[in-house]
C-alpha cells in the first residue's frame, strides 16, 4: 500500500463507518482499475462480499437510529377520544330507557245488533272512517212496526179500563153508605111492622073468641109470623151493607190493577219502540270500520257481531324489562318512533304502570315453586298517552314502536 493510499484511508476512518465504506469501496475500485483488472481483488466474489459488507454495515446503522413514537401518539389521541364519545353518550342518555318491545293500542267496539231481521241498507264499506251517530246500516222494521202499533192499542185499552175503575171507585165511596143506611132503615121498617104485628096477635087471642072471628086470629099469626122474617132479613142486609170500607176497598184495588195494566202496557209500548229504533244501527264513537261481516240483505241474529269499529284515540302499550321502571313514574316524558313512518317522531307521557308483569296474567302463568327455577327478566306492560297524534297518519293497532322515557 502506497504513502497515498494509507493517508487516505486514515482520512477515511475519521468519516462515519458508512463513508468509510463507500470510499473504501471507491478506492478498491480505483485500485483494481489502476491495476488494469489483472489482480485477486478484482474478482466477482470479493465484489459481491464488499458490497454484502457495505450493506451490514447499513442496516447497523437504521438499527441504532431512534424509532418514531408518532404511531403510539396517534393511537393514545384516538383511544381517548374514543373514551370522551363514549363519556359524552353516557352523559346524555343516562336518564333515558328504551326497549322495542311495544306496539300501538286502542279500545275495540264491537257492533252487534239487539234485534234480528234482514239488512235493509247498508251505508259503510271496510275501512270507512265513520263519526258518532252516523247510520251504519239499517234492519227491516215491518215486524217491529207491526208490534209497535199493537202495544199501543194494549195500552189504549188499558188506560180505558183504568178510566172505568176509577169511575166505579167514585161511585161505590157513594153507593156503599147509601147502600147501608137504606138496609137500617128497611131493618127499622121491618121491626115496626113486627111490633105492629105482635101488637095485633095478641089482641086477637087475648080477646074472648066469641068477639073475633078465626079468620082474624089467623091473619094476625100470619102477619106477626111475616114481620118477624122480615125484619131477620132486613139484618142480613144491613149486615151485608155494612161491608162498606171492604167494598170500597175493593173498588180502589181494582184501580191499582188497572194502574198496573197501564204501565205494563206502556213498558210494552217502549220496548217495541226501541225494537224499532234498534233497527237502525248507529256508531258510537269516531273510528274504523274492520272486520265487517254483515252485508246487505243478509240475515242478522241478536247479539251477532256485524263489524269492529276502531276509535281515533289510541296508545302505546310498551313491555319494559323489570329493571327499567325503578325510577319511572306516570308523567315522564316519553319520544316515540313509529316503524311504519321512519323518521317521524312522536311526543307522548307516561300514563300508568301496570301493577303486575305480562306472564303473571297470561293464561298459563309460569309456576317458579320448582327445584329447577331459572330466574328470567320480566317484562312490565306501561301504558304511553300519545300527545301529538297526526290524523295525517293513522295509527293502527299493533304497528311497531320504539319508545324512549326520560326519567327525572
Amino acid at each position: 500500500m502506497s504513502f497515498d493510499e494509507s493517508e487516505s484511508a486514515g482520512s477515511a476512518g475519521e468519516r462515519s463507518p458508512r463513508a468509510q465504506g463507500e470510499s473504501g469501496g471507491e478506492q478498491a475500485e480505483a485500485g483494481s482499475g489502476a491495476r488494469g483488472g489483472g489482480g485477486s481483488d478484482s474478482s466477482p466474489d470479493k465484489q459481491d462480499g464488499r458490497k454484502g459488507d457495505r450493506e451490514a454495515g447499513g442496516k447497523d446503522e437504521d438499527s441504532k437510529k431512534p424509532r418514531s413514537k408518532k404511531p403510539l401518539i396517534i393511537l393514545a389521541i384516538i383511544v381517548v377520544l374514543i373514551g370522551i364519545v363514549a363519556f359524552i353518550y353516557w352523559f346524555l342518555h343516562r336518564n333515558q330507557v328504551t326497549t322495542d318491545d311495544a306496539y300501538t293500542d286502542g279500545d275495540t267496539v264491537t257492533m252487534a245488533p239487539k234485534v234480528s231481521g234482514y239488512v235493509f241498507a247498508l251505508f259503510i264499506n271496510d275501512n270507512m272512517h265513520v263519526h258518532k251517530g252516523d247510520l251504519l246500516l239499517r234492519i227491516d222494521p215491518a215486524d217491529y212496526l207491526a208490534s209497535q202499533a199493537q202495544a199501543r192499542a194494549q195500552l189504549d185499552l188499558a188506560k180505558a179500563q183504568l178510566v172505568s175503575a176509577e169511575t166505579a171507585l167514585q161511585i161505590a165511596r157513594v153507593q156503599y153508605p147509601a147502600q147501608y143506611d137504606s138496609a137500617k132503615a128497611q131493618r127499622m121498617s121491618a121491626a115496626a111492622s113486627l111490633a105492629t104485628a105482635k101488637a095485633q096477635y095478641k089482641r086477637e087471642h087475648e080477646v074472648d073468641v066469641r068477639a073475633t072471628t078465626q079468620e082474624n086470629i089467623d091473619t094476625s099469626t100470619s102477619q106477626e109470623s111475616s114481620s118477624a122474617a122480615s125484619l131477620m132479613s132486613a139484618e142480613a142486609q144491613v149486615r151485608i151493607a155494612a161491608l162498606v170500607p171492604e167494598q170500597i176497598h175493593q173498588a180502589e184495588a181494582t184501580v191499582v190493577q188497572r194502574q198496573a195494566q197501564v204501565e205494563e202496557a206502556e213498558a210494552q209500548l217502549k220496548q217495541a219502540n226501541l225494537n224499532v229504533g234498534y233497527t237502525e244501527i248507529r256508531s258510537p264513537v269516531d273510528g274504523f270500520i274492520t272486520m265487517r261481516s254483515a252485508q246487505f240483505g243478509s240475515y242478522l241474529t241478536a247479539g251477532q257481531s256485524m263489524f269492529i269499529i276502531v276509535p281515533d284515540f289510541s296508545w302505546v302499550t310498551a313491555n319494559f324489562k323489570e329493571s327499567q321502571i325503578g325510577r319511572m313514574r306516570p308523567g315522564d316524558a316519553v319520544d316515540l318512533e313509529i316503524d311504519a313512518y321512519p323518521g317521524y317522531e312522536l311526543h307522548g307521557h307516561v300514563q300508568s304502570i301496570q301493577y303486575g308483569s305480562g306472564s303473571k296474567f297470561s293464561a298459563f302463568p309460569a309456576e317458579n315453586a320448582t327445584g329447577n327455577f331459572v330466574k328470567i327478566v320480566q317484562r312490565i306492560p306501561v301504558k304511553i298517552v300519545i300527545d301529538d297524534e297526526d290524523p295525517k297518519r293513522p295509527l293502527p293497532l299493533g304497528l311497531s314502536v320504539t319508545p324512549t322515557v326520560y326519567l327525572p
